[in-house]
């Protein structure tokens, strides 16, 4: 469903959002929607990351589980190099 939203703009961002939109000849509508979509997608992932950290770190306080930043590190180098193994052990 879709609903209308009135947003106040400084006349400067406007005119920057106008000629944005003639150029890649799109709708201002179009052009204002596709950011908005954009930053909410982009926050949205922002606070699952945050979220994922946190657990993570309550997961390792619980625990004490975990991997060395030498042990990531080299494991990220062989995948990189295109070698397909497991993660590092957790240690306690």
């Amino acid at each position: 469903m879709q609903t209308t939203t009135s947003v106040k703009l400084d006349s400067e961002i406007k005119e920057r959002v106008q000629q944005l939109a003639l150029k890649r000849q799109r709708s201002t509508h179009w052009l204002l929607r596709e950011a908005i979509e954009q930053y909410v997608e982009r926050e949205e992932q922002r606070q699952q990351i945050h979220q994922d950290a946190l657990n993570a770190w309550k997961e390792y306080q619980a625990t004490g589980l975990h991997v060395t930043a030498q042990d990531a590190d080299i494991w990220l180098s062989k995948l990189e190099a295109g070698e397909d193994l497991d993660p590092p052990i957790c240690q306690g």
